[in-house]
C-alpha cells in the first residue's frame, strides 16, 4: 500500500460538472470575507509583464463566490506538516512581487522555526477550512491511496487458500481428508492426512504473506516523497526541490524570472479546471482553465507526469488534476497477476490424469472385490463375519473408497513441500551469486519471488526495454571527422594518454580524449577545427547552470546534445549561458555574445536542426547539424571531394556502431536574411498550413551548405550486451526490443547491439500511418525490423503482425507506450504458447514486466519502480545471461529430474498395491508396514531427492557459456513433458511389476536354513519394501550427474536410516513398549540373516535397473543429445581466443544521432524562464598558440571554409560514392 502524505484528491478540478459553490455543501459559510483578512493587491506590480498575465483580473470581481471564503482560520489547519522540508530555500526570490506575499519578510531568517509562525497571514490560504464539512459527499472522499500489495488483513486467508486451492492436489488431499473421516472406509488414521496438508498450507502462506510484506515494505521506503503539501477546496501542489511530481500536477508557477505563471493563491482558487477523464494515454491531454470567466487551453506540454524531472528551476506550483489510481502511471501499470510456471500448469493436467488412473484402478479392485466376495467370500464368513447390511455390492463400493486412500500415493503431498524447498534453495543460489553481484553500485542480484526459478530455464522471447536497459544512457564524444581529417583514431598502446585540459579552466574534467593531434590542431589555431567546435557551441538547445563561478551544469533534452557541448567546452569553446535572444559562448578565453535570429527546430521528417546567428562582428551565419543524408543533400557542389573523404570516415565509424552526424554552415546575406525573416514570420502566425510553410522556408535557407565535418558520438552500451544477446541468439531465444524512442535510434541500438547486422539485407521498416496501410506493408514484406505504429496491434491485425514478425530474426519496436508494450507481450503469450521474459528499468516498463511470464528489474537511474514490480532484478543487462543460461537452465533440469523420479518412486511404490489386491481378496490390506508407508517419503526417500535437486549439475557454468544449445531442451520442454511423463509411468509399472513378483516367486513355498517357514506376511512385507528403498536409491544414482558430499551423506545416509529404523522397531524393546503400534517383531533379524534374501535382493534390484542401463547407452550411441555430447567432450573448456582489433566499415548510419524531440527550440526562444544574463568571465584562460617544430599528421583536405588553404589533401585519395540507407518499398504503394 503507497500513500502520499494526507491530501485529498483535487475537488472541483476534477469534477467540472458540479457547481463552483454548491450551497448544500457548505451551508454554514459566510456571505463575505471576515474583515480581518488583508485587502488584496489591486493590480500586479509594475515588474511583472501584463501582457503574459492576460487573465490576471486586477481586482476580484464583485461576484466572487461566497462559498470559496469560509470562516477563516487564524493559522494553518492542523494537517499541515509540522516542519518544512529541509530543502526550502533559505529565501524567497529577491525578484518577487511583493504584492504575492504582502505581508512576508523579503527574506527568511538564517535558521527557520521548527514550526510555521503562528502570525503567517491567513490572506495567502483564503480558503482554507479547518476540516472537510460532515455534508461532503462520501464520493470526494477518496484517497491517493495506491495500492500496490497483493494481500490485506481481510483478504489475505480466503485469497491466500483460493490461490492455494487452485492446486488440484491440495484440493485432492481436501477430498482425501474428508474421507478419512469415514471409519467403514478408512484404513489409514486421519491425521496422517491432515498434518502434512495443513503444514504445506501454513508454508506457503507465511511465505505469500512474507512476500508481500516485504515488497510493501520496499515500495512504502522509496516512494514518500519530500513534498510540502496543502490542500484547500481544489488542491495546491507545492513542489520544492524536489526530483518527481508525486502525481499528475498542472505546472502554474516558476521560480525563474520574470514568473510569467506565478499566480497569486486567492486568484488561483478563484479558477476551475476541466479536464478529460483518467487514461492511459501519455501523448496526449485536453483541458480547460477557466480564470474571471476566460477560458485558456490544457495541453500536454502543460502537464507534469509522474517520474518527470524538474529541471531548470527550483520549484513550482502544480495544481494536482489525477492522484492515486488515477494517474498516468498507474493507469498504464496494469493488474498484478499470480504467476505460475508451466511445470505448474503441467501439473496441474498431470494430475488430473492421475485422478483419472486412480479411479479406474479403483474401480478394477472394487469390481474384484466383488466377484471375489461372491464367490469366494461366504467361504471365510464363519471367522470373519460381514457387518451387518453388507452385502457384496456394498462391499465393493466401500473397497472402491478404501483404494481410493490406500493409493493416494500417486499423489503425495509432500511432492508440494519438496518442491517449495528446492524453489527456495534455487532462489538463494541466485541471491548469493557473485558474479551477478555489481560491485559499483553496490548491487547484488535478487530473486524477489521463489515460485518461477525453473520458468527461466524455459524462455523464448525476451521483451526488453532500450534505454537504461540496453544503454547507460550516457553519450561519449569518441570521434570526429574535420575538414577530411579523422581524429580519435588511437593506437591501442597510447590508449592510456588521454588529454590534459588543464589549459582550459572550464573544462569537465570527466570527459576523456586520447588523439592528442586535435589538441594540436587548436594550437596551430585551425580556422576549420574552430568553426567546427563553434557550430558545436551555438547550434544546440542545451541549457546551462552556473551557480558557482566557473562549475557549469548543463541540462540537455537529450544525452546526445550534453556529449557534443560537453567536446566543445572541453576544446576551448565554452557554452556559459543563453538568453531567448543571444548565446554566450567563451572561445578559447574570450568570452563572446552571438544574437541568436532563430531556431530552426528539428523534426522526424527534417532530421536536422539549424540555428541562425550574428556574430559580435556582426556577420550572419547558419549553423546546421544532422544526419548525413538530410546535410548531404543540401551541400554546395564546391564540396564533392570533402564529402566523399567524409563519408569514409563516417563509414569507419558507424562500422564501430558510433552514432554520426554531419556538421556544415552558410554565410548569409543580410538584405536576403531579412526578407526571408519577414516571410518566416507571416509563416509562424499562419492559421493555415503553418507547418507547411514553415517546412519551405527552412527548405529554402537550409541549402548550399558547406560542409565542416561529422561527429561519432558512442551510445554507450552498458558491459558486455552485444555479447549476451549472441548468447542467447546462439540459445535460440527470441529478442524483442520495445522502446519509445525514435525510429532512427532504435535503428542504431539494434547494430550496436549486434541484433541488426550488415548481413541482413531484408530489413525493412513498417511506418504507415493509417490501419489499410500498414495491413498492406505486412502482407507485402516476410520480415519484419520495426513495427512503427500501434495499427498493427488492432484485434483484426495482430495475428498478421505476429505472424509476420515471427518470421523476423530481430524485431525492434520504436515509439511504444507503456500499455503498448504489454498488449505486445500478451499477443505472443496468447498465441505463441511460449514462456516469455520481459526486462526494463523504468517506471514505464512496469505493465510490460507484470505481463510477462518472468519479469526482470533492472535497477538503474531511472528509480525503482520496474524492481519493485519484478519477479527478479540486479544492476546490468549482461546478468541476464547467467541469470537464463545457468540458473534457469539448471533450476530447470533439476525441477524435471526432481519431478521424474519423485513420480516414478511413487508409482512404483504404489502399483505394488495394486499387485497384492489380486492375492489377498481385494481387502484393501496394504503390503508393507503401516510405518514403512509412513516414513517412505518423509525419512527413507526424501533426503537423496533433495540433494539431487539442489546440487545436481549436468555441466559447470563455463561450459554452459561454451554451448548455449544446452539451453534449447528446456524451451521445447523435452525433459518434462506429458511424454516424459508417460515413460515414467511405464517405467514404474516395470518396477512394481519386478518388485512384487521376483520377492513373491522366490519366498513362496521358501523355507529357512533350519527348515521353518519364511513365507509369512511380515517377512514378504520387509523383503519387498526393502528391494523397492534399494532400487529407488540406485535409480537415483544413475539419474545424478554431479555427485558432491552431500550427496553422498543423503544416499548412503538414507540407506543406513533405513536399516537402523527396521531393526529398531522391529525389535523386541519397542515391541514390549508399544505392543499394538509395531507387531513385525523380530521380522528383520530373521529375515535379513538369510543368504537367500539377499540374493532375491540382489536379482531385484539388477532386474530393475538393468533395462534403464540399456535404454540410456543405446540412446546415447545411436541418439545423443547436446547434453550428451557435451558431456562426452574434455572435462575443461577451451581457452577463449582473443579477437584482433579489426576496423569495421560500414555504409548504415543513424538517421539522425540523437533522442531528440521536435518542439523545443521554440521553448528556448519563448522567454519563459531563461536567465537575462551570462557571469562574466573572471578566470584565468591559458592561451594555446602555436607550437615550433609541430606538423599534424594523417590525412587532410584542402578545402577551407574560410578560403586558407591548410594541409592540402593528395589528389590521388580514393573517391567513394555516398551509400545512402534505403527503404524497400512495393511499387504498387
Amino acid at each position: 500500500m503507497i500513500s502520499s502524505p494526507s491530501f485529498p484528491p483535487s475537488l472541483p478540478p476534477l469534477f467540472p460538472s458540479l457547481p463552483l459553490s454548491p450551497p448544500s455543501l457548505f451551508p454554514s459559510l459566510p456571505p463575505s470575507l471576515p474583515p480581518s483578512s488583508p485587502p488584496l493587491p489591486a493590480s500586479l506590480p509594475p515588474s511583472s509583464p501584463p501582457s503574459l498575465l492576460p487573465s490576471f483580473p486586477p481586482s476580484l470581481p464583485p461576484s466572487f463566490p461566497p462559498s470559496l471564503f469560509p470562516s477563516l482560520p487564524p493559522s494553518l489547519p492542523p494537517s499541515l506538516p509540522p516542519s518544512l522540508p529541509p530543502s526550502l530555500p533559505p529565501s524567497i526570490p529577491p525578484s518577487l512581487p511583493p504584492s504575492f506575499h504582502p505581508s512576508l519578510p523579503p527574506s527568511l531568517p538564517p535558521s527557520l522555526p521548527p514550526s510555521l509562525p503562528p502570525s503567517l497571514p491567513p490572506s495567502i490560504l483564503p480558503s482554507l477550512p479547518p476540516s472537510l464539512p460532515p455534508s461532503l459527499p462520501p464520493s470526494l472522499l477518496q484517497t491517493n491511496a495506491i495500492k500496490t500489495s497483493k494481500y490485506n488483513t481481510f483478504n489475505f486467508l480466503p485469497l491466500n487458500l483460493f490461490e492455494q486451492f487452485q492446486r488440484i492436489a491440495n484440493a485432492y488431499f481436501l477430498i482425501l481428508l474428508l474421507l478419512q473421516v469415514i471409519p467403514a472406509i478408512s484404513s489409514l488414521s486421519w491425521f496422517t492426512t491432515v498434518v502434512p496438508l495443513v503444514l504445506v498450507l501454513s508454508v506457503t502462506a507465511v511465505k505469500d504473506a512474507t512476500d508481500d510484506i516485504v515488497s510493501m515494505k520496499r515500495t512504502l521506503g522509496l516512494t514518500h516523497p519530500p513534498y510540502l503539501c496543502m490542500w484547500a477546496l481544489s488542491t495546491l501542489l507545492t513542489s520544492v526541490c524536489g526530483p518527481y511530481p508525486p502525481s499528475l500536477p498542472l505546472y502554474v508557477g516558476l521560480t525563474h524570472p520574470p514568473y510569467i505563471c506565478m499566480w497569486a493563491l486567492p486568484t488561483l482558487l478563484t479558477s476551475v479546471c476541466g479536464c478529460e477523464p483518467p487514461n492511459s494515454r501519455l501523448d496526449r491531454f485536453t483541458g480547460t482553465l477557466t480564470n474571471a470567466g476566460q477560458k485558456y487551453s490544457l495541453d500536454n506540454d502543460k502537464i507534469l507526469l509522474r517520474g518527470c524531472t524538474l529541471r531548470n528551476t527550483e520549484w513550482c506550483f502544480g495544481l494536482v488534476l489525477f492522484g492515486g489510481p488515477e494517474t498516468k502511471l498507474m493507469q498504464n501499470c496494469g493488474k498484478t497477476t499470480f504467476k505460475r510456471t508451466s511445470i505448474d500448469r503441467l501439473m496441474n493436467v498431470l494430475v488430473l490424469c492421475i485422478f483419472g488412473f486412480l479411479a479406474f484402478m479403483c474401480t478394477i479392485l472394487a469390481i474384484g472385490n466383488r466377484i471375489w466376495e461372491q464367490l469366494w467370500g461366504s467361504e471365510f464368513t464363519a471367522f470373519l463375519p460381514r457387518q451387518g447390511g453388507v452385502d457384496t455390492p456394498f462391499s465393493g463400493f466401500l473397497t472402491f473408497w478404501s483404494y481410493v486412500i490406500i493409493l493416494n500415493t500417486v499423489v503425495p503431498i509432500s511432492l508440494y513441500i519438496s518442491v517449495e524447498v528446492i524453489r527456495l534453495g534455487n532462489s538463494f543460489y541466485i541471491d548469493w551469486d557473485r558474479k551477478m553481484y555489481h560491485a559499483s553500485s553496490d548491487t547484488p542480484a535478487k530473486a524477489r519471488t521463489t515460485t518461477l526459478n525453473e520458468e527461466l530455464g524455459q524462455i523464448k522471447y525476451i521483451f526488453s526495454d532500450k534505454t537504461g536497459t540496453l544503454t547507460q544512457n550516457i553519450m561519449t564524444f569518441n570521434k570526429c571527422s574535420i575538414n577530411g581529417k579523422s581524429y580519435g583514431e588511437v593506437q591501442m598502446v597510447t590508449r592510456k594518454e588521454t588529454v590534459d585540459w588543464s589549459f582550459n579552466p572550464l573544462a569537465d574534467h570527466h570527459f576523456f580524449f586520447h588523439d592528442h593531434s586535435l589538441v594540436e590542431a587548436l594550437k596551430l589555431e585551425s580556422p576549420e577545427v574552430q568553426s567546427f567546435f563553434r557550430l558545436l557551441a551555438l547550434c544546440h538547445t542545451v541549457m546551462a547552470e552556473e551557480k558557482i563561478e566557473g562549475e557549469l551544469l548543463y541540462q540537455a533534452q537529450s544525452p546526445d546534445e550534453g556529449a557534443l557541448v560537453t567536446a566543445a567546452r572541453n576544446f576551448g569553446f565554452v557554452f556559459r549561458s543563453r538568453t531567448p535572444e543571444s548565446v554566450t559562448i567563451v572561445e578559447m578565453g574570450e568570452q563572446h555574445s552571438y544574437e541568436l535570429l532563430a531556431i530552426l527546430d528539428f523534426n522526424n521528417v527534417r532530421k536536422r536542426m539549424s540555428v541562425i546567428v550574428r556574430s559580435p562582428e556582426g556577420k550572419l551565419c547558419l549553423y546546421c547539424k544532422g544526419a548525413d543524408t538530410m546535410v548531404y543533400e543540401r551541400l554546395d557542389q564546391s564540396c564533392t571531394k570533402l564529402m566523399d573523404v567524409t563519408t569514409e570516415h563516417l563509414n569507419e565509424f558507424a562500422g564501430e556502431g558510433l552514432r554520426t552526424l554531419a556538421l556544415a554552415y552558410k554565410d548569409l546575406d543580410e538584405e536576403y536574411f531579412s526578407s526571408w525573416k519577414q516571410r518566416h514570420h507571416e509563416a509562424s502566425t499562419a492559421l493555415e498550413d503553418r507547418e507547411d510553410k514553415l517546412d519551405l522556408l527552412y527548405e529554402e535557407i537550409e541549402k548550399d551548405l558547406m560542409l565542416l565535418g561529422a561527429t561519432a558520438i558512442e551510445d554507450k552500451l552498458q558491459d558486455g550486451v552485444p555479447q549476451t544477446i549472441e548468447q542467447l541468439a546462439k540459445a535460440d531465444i527470441k529478442i524483442w526490443v520495445l522502446t519509445g524512442d525514435k525510429q532512427e535510434t532504435a535503428e542504431n541500438i539494434g547494430y550496436s547491439c549486434n541484433m541488426l547486422r550488415e548481413e541482413m539485407n531484408d530489413i525493412f521498416i513498417v511506418s504507415a500511418n493509417n490501419s489499410d496501410d500498414v495491413r498492406q506493408e505486412l502482407r507485402f514484406y516476410s520480415t519484419l525490423s520495426l513495427p512503427h505504429q500501434a495499427y498493427a496491434l488492432e484485434r483484426s491485425m495482430e495475428l498478421l503482425f505476429l505472424r509476420t514478425a515471427c518470421l523476423c530474426k530481430t524485431v525492434i519496436c520504436c515509439r511504444v507506450t507503456p500499455l503498448q508494450k504489454a498488449q505486445v507481450v500478451e499477443l505472443v503469450k496468447k498465441y505463441k504458447q511460449a514462456v516469455t521474459l520481459a526486462i526494463g528499468d523504468g517506471a514505464n516498463d512496469v505493465s510490460m514486466i507484470k505481463a510477462a511470464h518472468i519479469g526482470v528489474g533492472i535497477s538503474g537511474q531511472e528509480g525503482m519502480q520496474a524492481v519493485l514490480s519484478s519477479d527478479y532484478s540486479f544492476a546490468q543487462f549482461r546478468f541476464l545471461e547467467r541469470l537464463l543460461l545457468v540458473h534457469g537452465r539448471w533450476s530447470y533440469l533439476r525441477m524435471c529430474k526432481f519431478l521424474r523420479y519423485f513420480f516414478y518412486k511413487n508409482f512404483t511404490f504404489t502399483f505394488v498395491h495394486f499387485w497384492y489386491a489380486f492375492f489377498c481378496g481385494f481387502s484393501a490390506q496394504t503390503v508393507y508396514d503401516e510405518w514403512f508407508i509412513t516414513l517412505y517419503n518423509l525419512v527413507y526417500t526424501a533426503l537423496p531427492v533433495l540433494g539431487m535437486s539442489l546440487f545436481d549439475q549436468d555441466v559447470n557454468d563455463m561450459w554452459s557459456f561454451q554451448h548455449p544449445q544446452l539451453y534449447v531442451p528446456g524451451q521445447i520442454n523435452q525433459y518434462f513433458s506429458k511424454t516424459a511423463f508417460f515413460k515414467c509411468a511405464l517405467h514404474s509399472v516395470y518396477s512394481s511389476v519386478v518388485l512384487f513378483f521376483i520377492p513373491y516367486a522366490a519366498m513362496y513355498d521358501t523355507v529357512r536354513d533350519d527348515g521353518r517357514d519364511i513365507a509369512d506376511y511380515q517377512s514378504f512385507a520387509l523383503l519387498a519394501q526393502t528391494c523397492l528403498v534399494i532400487t529407488v536409491c540406485i535409480q537415483l544414482c544413475l539419474d545424478m550427474s554431479y555427485w558432491t558430499a552431500v550427496n553422498h551423506f543423503f544416499v548412503w545416509g538414507s540407506l543406513a536410516m533405513y536399516f537402523t529404523v527396521t531393526f529398531t522397531m522391529y525389535s523386541n524393546g519397542t515391541y514390549l513398549i508399544f505392543p499394538a503400534s509395531f507387531p513385525f517383531i523380530g521380522t528383520a533379524r530373521n529375515s535379513l540373516n538369510q543368504p537367500n534374501v539377499w540374493l532375491t535382493i540382489l536379482l531385484t534390484s539388477i532386474l530393475c535397473v538393468l533395462p534403464v542401463v540399456a535404454y540410456r547407452f543405446l540412446l546415447i550411441q545411436l541418439r545423443p543429445t547436446i547434453n550428451d555430447k557435451v558431456r562426452q567432450a574434455k572435462a575443461a573448456p577451451p581457452p577463449l581466443a582473443r579477437r584482433a582489433r579489426i576496423r569495421h566499415t560500414s555504409t548504415r548510419r543513424s538517421g539522425y544521432a540523437f533522442s531528440h524531440a521536435a518542439g523545443y527550440g521554440d521553448l528556448v526562444t519563448s522567454n519563459c524562464f531563461l536567465r537575462s544574463h551570462a557571469i562574466t568571465l573572471t578566470t584565468t584562460f591559458t592561451p594555446l598558440g602555436r607550437t615550433t617544430g609541430f606538423s599534424p599528421t594523417g590525412r587532410s583536405a584542402g578545402y577551407s571554409p574560410t578560403g586558407n588553404a591548410l594541409n592540402s589533401r593528395p589528389q590521388d585519395v580514393e573517391v567513394t560514392s555516398l551509400q545512402m540507407y534505403h527503404m524497400m518499398r512495393d511499387p504498387a504503394f
